[in-house]
Parts: structure tokens; sequence; C-alpha cells
């Protein structure tokens, strides 16, 4: 997984044709305020801008402090603190907020201690003078004047916390974009290696070649993975911060065994995975950013995706917005083996990890490598295992139904109250990778999704809804390849297992209840649905004499209909003998049950009169 991260990493470097500077010295960085200066050295402005991209110098700061060249926060820059922000309200819990002001005076002037200390490495650059003269000599009309006070006055709370960059006034280019800076900093980093490797050689895991490993130096953080609050730098996908993280001697990130460069060079293509998409505005107009590369499933879990070639992926947008018509043209060609419109990219391959976010850390759930033709065929069987009928009340008609991949992980998910789900539930989270890997590796889902569904169906008033169906209908045939009995997308004739009758049997029981009583507070599906489902032998001698006494009543007031329900029930009753029924289900047959129930019940819509007793809109 990291070889091919880096590799997607070293290829977005080399599709940076517009800008030169791309080196592991460098890294992207937001711009979110600009100081512009004289070229005395003279204030001019402090202004807040829409975020901008920019390379910058990339440094760490996981054992101290550590100032960046020319471009950073407020602390190193102008040495001022935002007193609004979560560290400082933490201080001023712990402290009191007067010694929470001194401490952070302490820190920030040592910040800016550290950001002149690397300007004055810089001296020897004539373009930077204006820069040296607003921090150095011309200091009434130039640093002291944005102060502390002067900080807060003017900065809105949501753009403290951004990175300043500095600009001379009558220049096209912020001073830290020179190439006359660029040029030191990636002099004074490769020569820094050079001798880093005249005492330290490794062979790197990744790349394979002999290089300096990234021993003690930290690897750079990642943004964007979801889970609980995310630190203000990003999450670590490496770390190795503590003895019991270690082994075979090694020490700190040793462990991994990396060059600097392969380092560097994961964590770019996985941070271009997770921001990757264009910006577009929602129905209230507020800008967002459609991902191209990732999908969220959950609270605190989310997929990257890529190819090795870059191909488009039009299949993984079935997976969210299922199209019947794509999805049949899609079977067709894979069952019918024409790849000719595949050949050209049989060497291409299909990548996606499933990532998880807690604390600083971040934790992979999931790794996926297979060839494109292969990814294609998986997600074509998908759909052929989660298929089911349903009975569409907008065209009065059944068709074929393809649910969501993550509505179908939500099926497993309680509702609240208000009928909406949990959004901090991690279950639905874990269920969604799961299934993720079955459509994409064509792998079987554990057997504990089978009962985490069937339970829902037993509890959620909602029953044996059309993406409980098809959950459950895709792990009983995954679970019995070349089994005797296969779960179709419709109700089938034919030998079929007891238990799929017996679920046929309870949907027509309560066909007839309805019929006779009309809606109730609590059906048979409310109070015994889980008893039959799980003891059929006890359950069901209860609901045939109660049944009984529904039907006296049914024919009575609706004979027609009567006459519709009883042969119904003959027919599937007449191979079975009640004092045969088996005392317990098996959870394989309990989800038989279910399936039996649901197509017994969409198949009722057939019928006219049997439509008139389930249909609810």
């Amino acid at each position: 997984m990291i070889k091919e991260l880096s590799e997607l990493g070293k290829n977005k470097r080399l599709e940076k044709t517009g800008n030169k500077w791309v080196h592991d010295a460098l890294k992207e960085e937001f711009i979110s305020l600009v100081l512009t200066i004289k070229s005395d050295g003279s204030f001019v402005s402090l202004q807040s801008i829409d975020k901008k991209k920019t390379m910058a110098e990339a440094v760490q700061r996981t054992s101290g402090p550590n100032a960046r060249l020319l471009l950073d926060n407020c602390g190193y820059v102008l040495g001022v603190y935002d007193d609004e922000s979560n560290a400082f309200k933490k201080k001023v819990k712990e402290k009191g907020e007067k010694n929470a002001h001194e401490i952070f005076k302490k820190d920030v002037s040592e910040k800016l201690t550290l950001f002149l200390k690397r300007l004055n490495e810089m001296a020897d650059l004539n373009e930077l003078n204006p820069v040296s003269e607003f921090y150095n000599n011309n200091k009434q009309k130039g640093i002291d004047i944005v102060n502390q006070e002067y900080f807060l006055k003017n900065i809105s709370k949501k753009d403290r916390s951004g990175n300043i960059a500095l600009l001379v006034l009558g220049e096209d280019n912020y001073v830290h974009v020179y190439d006359s800076v660029y040029r030191m900093i990636v002099s004074n980093y490769e020569g820094n290696q050079q001798k880093l490797m005249s005492g330290v050689k490794k062979k790197c895991a990744v790349c394979g070649e002999v290089k300096f490993p990234v021993g003690d130096f930290t690897h750079f953080p990642i943004k964007g993975v979801p889970g609980d609050k995310e630190p203000a730098g990003g999450r670590k996908l490496i770390s190795y911060n503590g003895e019991p993280f270690e082994s075979y001697g090694m020490v700190g990130n040793e462990n991994c065994m990396m060059c600097t460069n392969c380092a560097k060079t994961y964590v770019e293509g996985l941070n271009w995975l997770l921001s990757n998409g264009p910006k577009v505005l929602n129905k209230k107009g507020k800008e967002y950013t459609e991902y191209t590369n990732r999908k969220k499933l959950g609270f605190d879990t989310t997929i990257v995706f890529w190819t090795r070639e870059n191909a488009q992926l039009k299949e993984i947008g079935l997976l969210d917005t299922p199209d019947e018509a794509e999805i049949s043209n899609m079977i067709d060609s894979v069952t019918s083996g024409d790849t000719r419109s595949t050949k050209y990219i049989e060497t291409d391959m299909f990548y996606s990890c499933t990532l998880s976010g807690s604390a600083a850390r971040i934790s992979v759930r999931d790794w996926i490598e297979t060839s494109l033709i292969d990814y294609r065929k998986n997600i074509a069987r998908w759909f052929q295992d989660i298929e089911i009928e349903q009975y569409d009340y907008n065209a009065k008609r059944s068709q074929r139904y393809y649910s969501r991949l993550y509505e179908i992980a939500r099926s497993c998910q309680r509702k609240n109250n208000d009928g909406r789900y949990d959004e901090d539930d991690v279950a639905s989270s874990r269920i969604a990778a799961y299934l993720w890997n079955a459509a994409l590796k064509g792998t079987s889902p554990p057997l504990w999704i089978l009962t985490k569904v069937l339970q829902r169906a037993r509890l959620d008033k909602y029953g044996v809804t059309a993406e409980r169906a098809a959950l459950i209908k895709l792990i009983l045939n995954r679970y019995n390849r070349g089994g005797d009995f296969m779960v179709q997308e419709k109700l089938v004739q034919g030998n079929k297992p007891i238990a799929y009758v017996c679920g046929q049997i309870f949907a027509v029981l309560e066909s007839i209840q309805r019929a006779a009583l009309g809606k109730t507070n609590a059906g048979i599906r409310e109070r015994y649905f889980s008893f039959a489902m799980t003891s059929p032998s006890p359950a069901f001698g209860r609901l045939f004499s109660l049944s009984s006494k529904h039907f006296t009543k049914l024919k009575g007031e609706k004979p027609g209909l009567a006459v519709v329900l009883d042969k119904a029930l003959q027919e599937l009753c007449k191979d079975i003998k009640i004092e045969e029924f088996p005392s317990t289900f098996t959870l394989e047959e309990q989800g038989q049950f279910a399936i039996g129930y649901y197509h017994q019940r969409q198949s009722q819509f057939s019928h006219s009169e049997l439509k008139e007793i389930i249909e609810e809109k």
C-alpha cells in the first residue's frame, strides 16, 4: 500500500509542470493572511484572503517549535496568539486566565525568535532586505505595529490560525516563493541529507534504494481522515513514539525502514486522494468539495481509491447512485465475455484503502489491490447478488431494485425516535467497509452482519425492507455457492427449503389478519415475527389457531378475498405437516425465512385484492 501511495505521490509531483519547485524540501501549504510591507520595511496592511495553495519549506513540529522560512502562523510571523483558540481556552482552564496569557506570551516570543533566526540565515539575499528592515531596523513602523491588540481587533476568529505570507508592495509574488529562497531551502536540505547519509545508510523497503532512512524524523501529517476531533496539523499514518511500538532493536521510525523521499511522497499521494475534487455549490449556495477519489463511510471511516494509470472509474459511481440501464449493460458485457472495450487497460490496477482516524493516528482497516477487469467483474456480480424485486408505488408495478451500498449498510442500524440514523454510530461504518470489500473483491461479508440485519428486521417497525432483503440475499448466496437453494430476486416456485416456505406462510397469515381486522397497532408481525423466525414449531401452532378466528370473520365479510387467501395458504401448506416443523431455525434458515416473507409480500401486489390489504403509503 505504501509503495503504491508513494508512486502516486511521485506521479503527482511530475504533473506539476507549472511549478518547477517540487522537492522533498518543500510541501504544499495554504495561505490565509497576507502581510504587506513597503520596501523600507514599514507596515502597510494585514488582510485575510481566500485560502490559496502554495509551496513552502517542509518542517516538522513533533518534539518542539520549529519555524518555517517566511511562511507560518501568527505565533512565528508576528509573535502574537489567538485567545479564542482551543489551546488557549484549555490553558485558561488549567492555569487561570492571567497565567495563560503569560505562558502564551512567552511561547510566541520564542517562536518569533526562531522565525527571525531562520530569516537571518538568508541575510545574503538582497531580495529579503525589506523583510529584514520590517523585523530588525524599522521596527517602530514595522513589526511593533502589528501587536497582540491589533491582531485580535483586525483579524476574524476563523482566519487567525492560518498561515501568513509576506508581500512587498509593488511585487507580484510573495517573498517565500522567490527563486533564490527556494534554491537556498533546497540547497540546505540536500546538504543536510549528505551529512546524514555519510553516517547512516539503509535500504528503503519501499523504493529499494540505499538512502538515508527516515529514522527519528517523523512522517508528515495527513489531513481529512474522519474520526474524533482531528489535531490541527492532521494525523499520522506511521509513527513509532514509544517502546511498545518498536521491535527487533530498532528505535522510533527506523521500524518502518523507509527513506525520507518515500516518507514524503506517500503522504503527498494520500493527501491528494483525500482532497482531490472540484469545488461546487450546494442548494444553499455554499461551496464544498465534490471528492472524486474518496467516499465517506459513516462517522469515522473513509475510503480512498485510484488506479495506476488514472483510468476513469464510472462503475464506482453506480454503488452510490445505481442506474438500472447502466447496470444491465455492465452485467451483459461481463457475462457475455465482451472485453474489447477493456483491452487497453488490461495492465492497469485498481487500489483502495479504508481509513479511520482516532486522536493523532490513522488506522488502515482494509487494502484492496486488483486488476481493473476483475474490479469490473466483481462490481457486476455485486449488483447481481443484491438485485431484488420491489413494488414501486409511483409506477404501480413491481420492478428490479438495486440499493445504494451505504443504504444497505444502514439497514442494520437502528433509527432514532425522529426517524433519522445516528450519525455517530460506528457499526454502519464497519459494515459498509465489509460491503465495499464484497463489492470490489467478491468476498463474503461476515456472518455477524446477517445476525445484525435479522435483528433489525425483527425489532424495527419497517420489518424486512428491500435493502435488508438485498443484504440477506447477498450473504446467503455467497456462503452457499453451489448449494441446493440459491435465493433469487423474486418469488420462485418448485423445491424450496422449509424455512423459506414458513416465511411465505407467515406473510399470508399476516394478510389474513389485515383483511379481517384492518390496520392494528400490533399485528402478528409485531408480536410473532421474531418468535416464528427462531422457533417455528410452537409459533406456528399458535399462529394457525389465531388465524382460524380471523378467517372465520373474513369469510363472513369478504368471501371473495377469503377464497384467494385460503387458496394461497393451502398451496403453501400442502407439502408441510405442522407436527414436523423444526423446533428452531439456524441463522441461515432465519435468513431464508425473512427472504420468503419478503418475496411473498411483494408477490401479493400482483393481486388487486391483496394489494389493497398490504399497500402502505
